[in-house]
């Protein structure tokens, strides 16, 4: 039996696996844990989920719900794990992340078409392989990936804090959605400005960690986990249009908007957990408390994690890939995840969906999937694969702003995005009738 060779079982990992055992091609799925871990992971089980637990929008005029979507037609294992596992979240899509960790997991190692080794791969192995070894991606085999490719793409990311949900102050927050979107699953700490500037000004002046041996300069940080000092830095008011912007909340306790407003999104099924939404950060974790009690509600919060802050390294995808995530010098060598510069849990899994698809596909001596660039799925590939971003290229999540202008000009936001939405559902369709794919099968 042909077997394929797939370094990593985190999402990207996981759903590449999955899609060549559902072609029939057996699989042999390398991974490290449980017998290492690299700084930020912590959970044995597969596709852990290490920063945020929210997979974004779930709603079909959005970017995210619309990558989702696709990702289902194309035969997607994490998507019907997340909704199994989802714990309220307004109107996205959160799951409670070991429980998520633990379906996926499962589903995989009960799949008799893949042989999972539990070992550490320290050079790529001959025949058909996909790298899904993530942006942490270190020692022997980084060194193996850098004489491959060149050297990488440096950012950083950072991961936000946790906190019990007894340890709040319910009498200085409420529950809402922002715009009243979903059920009222976010906790709202509102500030006025004179909280809100005290609060910036202990930020901007708290101690922050020190990057030690992966510290570069000039700090490169991508701006989709931007540390919420580092977006302070920027200006007094940064903050306030960006994660702690007021607009579409209303503070209960007034009926008017607050200055600024701080959300905690459940965390876990139980909601005994929540997380503060866009607060990433490199504080120290002395500082994090100290600062952080500073939020209305927060002044007595129990932290059962502190943010945390980690390098991410990018291969050179627009020279290096195809649009299937194949290499054009070794077309027997694919890449899926956050190391080809989607940024962003599903689309990290959406790679793993193409790469495993196409070398099965190719394996199989069918006709490639063409994924036209009117879907997410495919504006992301096209996006990672363009010669044109060479030398400024840096990573893209999905956004409607990567999908070809649909030629009429339409005023309402959701209605447009809703149209960009039907053309891509309907693209896509077309593409597996085409090549007679059913997701099901």
């Amino acid at each position: 039996m042909t077997r394929v060779n797939v370094i990593g079982a985190g999402l990207a990992g996981c759903e590449a696996a999955w899609a060549l055992a559902r072609y029939g091609i057996g699989v042999r799925l390398f991974e490290m844990k449980p017998q290492k871990f690299t700084p930020a992971h912590k959970y044995s089980g597969f596709a852990e989920l290490v920063c945020s637990n929210s997979l974004k929008a779930a709603r079909l005029e959005s970017a995210a719900g619309l990558l989702k979507t696709e990702m289902e037609m194309l035969g997607s294992l994490t998507v019907p794990s997340a909704k199994a596992n989802a714990v309220e979240a307004g109107g996205a899509l959160a799951v409670d992340r070991e429980r998520f960790s633990d379906s996926v997991t499962e589903k995989i190692k009960s799949e008799p078409l893949i042989e999972v080794i539990e070992q550490e791969v320290t050079e790529i192995p001959e025949g058909v392989t996909i790298i899904a070894t993530g942006p942490l991606t270190a020692g022997a085999l980084a060194e193996e990936i850098k004489k491959l490719c060149g050297e990488g793409l440096s950012f950083y990311d950072a991961a936000a804090p946790i906190v019990t949900y007894e340890s709040l102050d319910m009498e200085k927050v409420f529950f809402a959605s922002r715009y009243d979107r979903g059920d009222a699953d976010y906790i709202n700490c509102p500030m006025n400005k004179e909280e809100y500037l005290a609060f910036y000004r202990a930020l901007i002046g708290a101690e922050r960690v020190q990057l030690k041996d992966f510290e570069t300069h000039p700090f490169s940080v991508y701006e989709g986990c931007m540390p919420i000092e580092e977006l302070a830095s920027r200006g007094e008011d940064t903050m306030r249009f960006g994660p702690m912007k007021p607009v579409g909340i209303t503070d209960q306790r007034t009926g008017r908007r607050p200055y600024a407003v701080v959300q905690l999104r459940r965390e876990n099924r139980e909601a005994t957990l929540f997380n503060l939404v866009g607060f990433q950060t490199n504080l120290k974790f002395g500082e994090q408390k100290r600062v952080f009690s500073m939020i209305p509600g927060l002044e007595n919060a129990e932290f059962m994690r502190f943010g945390v802050m980690h390098r991410n390294t990018f291969i050179n995808s627009p020279v290096l890939l195809n649009a299937d995530f194949s290499m054009r010098e070794h077309p027997d060598i694919y890449f899926a995840g956050q190391m080809t510069g989607v940024e962003g849990y599903m689309e990290s899994a959406a790679s793993g969906i193409i790469a495993g698809t196409a070398a099965a596909r190719r394996l199989l001596g069918l006709e490639p999937i063409q994924l036209p660039k009117d879907t997410m799925t495919g504006a992301l590939s096209a996006y990672i694969s363009d010669p044109f971003n060479d030398g400024k290229f840096q990573p893209m999540g999905a956004n409607m702003g990567i999908l070809p202008d649909i030629g009429v000009r339409i005023k309402d936001k959701k209605e447009k995005y809703g149209v960009y939405a039907k053309r891509a559902v309907e693209s896509l369709q077309r593409e597996l009738d085409r090549i007679g794919y059913n997701s099901n099968s």
